[in-house]
């Protein structure tokens, strides 16, 4: 299987640089992954595509400011830093991308805000990867709150005036260096709507990390390494995903991380049960999808892994009829596009 049998052509214009005024004003494609029929809705209708019992599975970790801008100790250069992920051991020991990464070498010192933050460079990894030891005065949560800004992906050239746009509305658990876009279609009073049909709405977390940043570069799918990602089941969603599965009822991910979330449990125990920990799960056409029966998303890149996530959930071929659909319609692309829901 070829990277390269992922690809599509995408018109620069439909690449959506701001989010709608109203969340759930975004279009949803209706998609059947056993055949080719694919409806057009918009998305404040889809507590009318789910059914009383189904069980939504909502991603609720929390963007972190973690674009931040400053200078090298010596020379004064500028350097932009992109946190990624702490270490389990040390909280102060950050893994992050930095730009331009040539000139950060191990020993390097960069500074932030007049020295509000500080941050050396203890190891040099791969593609502008580094190791920072971090020093603060306050509480690391409250410099972020004051120097850092929200990590949109590479494609949004504008600037995002209001913050809590790039947040799901249920966000809760700081960790993300992305948004789980997904659910950013979602508001408060349609996830009432949807509770109020009878749909459970359960919750994972998993932090999405390095690996969002990462195209996959080699020719041949299967030969990529995925990145690791933290996730955590507590003990109430995973009851609840059990009962519905023994009971067949519908479960229903919000998002690849979600997904990525379900299926390393299902994968790891063979049932749904409390968990914590990292996976780096890779999911491609070829894939027995053992936890979901169906799938919110948004409209991945061209040859990404997530592409690939909903390939295997459909088909590759469903799948790029759909994208060339979306594409003759119009949809608006990627984190602040428009939205599909497969079943």
């Amino acid at each position: 299987m070829k990277t390269k049998d992922f690809d599509y052509h995408l018109p620069e214009k439909l690449i959506a640089q701001k989010p709608l005024e109203n969340r759930s004003d975004s279009r949803l494609m209706l998609v059947s992954k056993d055949s080719f029929d694919i409806e057009h809705d918009r998305f404040y209708n889809i507590a009318a595509h789910l059914k009383k019992d189904d069980v939504l599975v909502l991603n609720d970790s929390k963007v972190i400011p973690a674009r931040l801008y400053g200078i090298k100790e010596k020379t004064g250069a500028s350097i932009e830093m992109l946190l990624l992920e702490n270490d389990d051991d040390d909280p102060d020991r950050w893994q992050a991308l930095a730009k331009p990464a040539r000139r950060v070498k191990e020993g390097t010192v960069l500074t932030f805000g007049g020295g509000l933050l500080k941050a050396k460079c203890v190891n040099v990894g791969e593609e502008g990867i580094r190791d920072f030891e971090l020093t603060y005065e306050r509480p690391l949560s409250d410099v972020l709150d004051t120097l850092g800004t929200m990590p949109l992906p590479p494609y949004i050239h504008e600037t995002l005036d209001e913050q809590d746009r790039y947040q799901t509305v249920y966000s809760k658990t700081p960790g993300s260096s992305a948004a789980p876009t997904a659910g950013l279609h979602f508001t408060s009073d349609l996830l009432e709507s949807i509770k109020a049909k009878g749909v459970k709405i359960v919750h994972v977390t998993l932090h999405v990390g390095v690996g969002t940043f990462r195209p996959v570069k080699v020719d041949d799918v299967e030969k990529h390494t995925m990145h690791e990602e933290f996730y955590h089941m507590n003990e109430e969603t995973a009851s609840e995903l059990q009962q519905a599965k023994e009971e067949q009822r519908r479960i229903i991910a919000v998002g690849t991380t979600s997904t990525r979330t379900l299926e390393s449990v299902m994968k790891k125990h063979g049932c749904f049960q409390a968990d914590s920990g990292y996976t780096d799960i890779f999911i491609y056409p070829g894939h027995e999808y053992q936890a979901i029966d169906g799938l919110i998303t948004n409209f991945h890149l061209p040859q990404s892994t997530l592409l690939m996530m909903v390939s295997a959930f459909a088909s590759k071929s469903i799948i790029m009829h759909a994208y060339e659909k979306a594409i003759e319609n119009k949809y608006r692309f990627f984190s602040f596009g428009d939205a599909m829901f497969i079943r």
